[in-house]
């Protein structure tokens, strides 16, 4: 199976979530950057009068970026209000409650500090349309211009932005719930969360450990965060914790710890929260995964009679079917977690308290409560290749792919694609045997790769 996103090769800036890139290299520098501020204020300003809000995570180059597109919104003549170091989700959700025109968010998300990223929500706190993204790179190839002064754009700081995040977060659970008794160790990545999640936790009762929680601006994800576990699994022991949580640079996605030390990733996650709901009768539909969700997440949703669907990799995708079907979970392996009756788009820190609701709701462990998903070994190995390419046109890999699948039967899953954001062919290759599928999965990495230097 290839996936290939037409939506990104028809845009010559936006990819599946907004821009992102290394910072200094086009189109991610000032100067780019500054031209789309007015761009968006352009197109903004077309649909009527409105305020934007602008949050980032905590990357240096965030400074840099805040302040060239707060000038080019202002020359547009669109006013600001400046969150400053906010989770994603959080700017998604004040966007809707500060009945904003749209919000920004500049953040690289788990990548390393020196890549950044410029990404959109609409009003109403959702991915921006494709139709606003098009006409927003049509206004890039436009002349910058700058309004007559008296209607130049003002920004102020929303100073209270992190205390009404952090009510909102709360109020997504039953006001009877508590974490009282519970030790819980929150790794925060240094990243946007970091003065967010460890208040949440504290102020619904928990003893709470924090890790990841000193920003220098170059720290984001360094070695720490959901992705890179291992510290806060070494953490969970050396505490004796109940449990843990790791946030990524942004605070979009979460894994959480067991107090044996386990991980469980977006699978688990979303398990524990569907099986919960579907237990307290308020499950509507089923759980949206996405083509890397691991089979034992699909079995044991069949276990539960609870209907499970797979989409493209990409948070945008979860989000659009779970809209199509009217439903309200969704989840990718990486940490992205969808919970839509509450939040607009993936939210860590919401994710993680509907899984302690759930804990306390039947007073089990995070390691009981994730009982009845056994979980396929899955081994994910990345080709790099000097372009991405249709695969479908290469006779070699096309008959590798089906010899595995053939092999594999009906006990396991092969999956090629191409990345979205690298010269990459991931391969991905899942089954009952570890042994297996690991041999077999870099038996046709080897030929993506001997293709690709032929």
């Amino acid at each position: 199976m290839v996936t290939h996103s037409s939506k990104t090769k028809a845009r010559n800036y936006f990819g599946t979530d907004g821009i992102r890139g290394k910072v200094g290299v086009w189109p991610i520098n000032a100067e780019f950057i500054l031209k789309l501020g007015w761009a968006v204020g352009k197109v903004l300003a077309r649909q009527g009068y409105g305020k934007v809000l602008i949050g980032k995570d905590t990357r240096i180059s965030g400074y840099m970026f805040e302040s060239v597109l707060e000038a080019g919104l202002s020359s547009a003549g669109i006013d600001i209000h400046l969150l400053g170091p906010m989770p994603t989700p959080a700017i998604a959700y004040l966007t809707r409650t500060l009945r904003a025109s749209a919000g920004i968010v500049i953040s690289a998300s788990h990548n390393p500090y020196y890549d950044n990223g410029i990404k959109f929500f609409s009003a109403s706190g959702t991915k921006l349309p494709d139709e606003v993204e098009a006409e927003i790179e049509a206004q890039l190839e436009q002349t910058m211009t700058t309004v007559d002064s008296a209607h130049l754009g003002k920004a102020v700081r929303v100073v209270d932005a992190p205390g009404r995040y952090i009510e909102f977060c709360k109020s997504t659970v039953s006001s009877e719930t508590n974490l009282n008794g519970l030790k819980i160790v929150v790794d925060c990545a240094n990243g946007a969360a970091y003065h967010i999640a460890p208040n949440v936790l504290r102020e619904l009762g928990a003893d709470v450990v924090e890790i990841g929680v000193e920003p220098n601006g170059l720290n984001i994800n360094l070695n720490c965060g959901a992705t890179h576990p291992a510290t806060l699994q070494k953490q969970v022991l050396e505490e004796k914790a109940d449990l843990g949580i790791a946030l990524d640079g942004d605070g979009d996605r979460v894994m959480m710890v067991d107090h044996e030390g386990h991980l469980l990733d977006g699978d688990e996650l979303i398990y524990i929260i569907a099986k919960h709901r579907k237990e307290q009768g308020t499950l509507k539909g089923g759980v949206v995964g996405t083509v890397m969700s691991n089979m034992g997440l699909e079995h044991a949703l069949q276990n539960l009679e609870i209907p499970f669907v797979r989409v493209a990799v990409g948070d945008r995708h979860i989000i659009a079917e779970l809209k199509r079907r009217q439903w309200c979970f969704g989840a990718e392996p990486s940490g992205h977690v969808i919970c839509s009756d509450a939040v607009t788009t993936g939210d860590g820190i919401i994710t993680a308290l509907q899984v302690l609701s759930a804990m306390r709701s039947k007073n089990q462990s995070l390691a009981e409560i994730k009982s009845g998903l056994h979980k396929y070994p899955q081994v994910l190995v990345n080709v790099k290749v000097p372009a991405i390419c249709d695969l479908t046109t290469k006779p070699r890999i096309q008959a590798a792919l089906k010899t595995i699948e053939k092999k594999l039967g009906n006990s396991g899953r092969v999956l090629l694609r191409c990345s979205g954001t690298e010269p990459l062919i991931r391969v991905m290759v899942e089954g009952e045997d570890a042994k297996e599928i690991n041999q077999l999965a870099h038996q046709l990495a080897a030929v993506v790769e001997e293709e690709f230097t032929l």
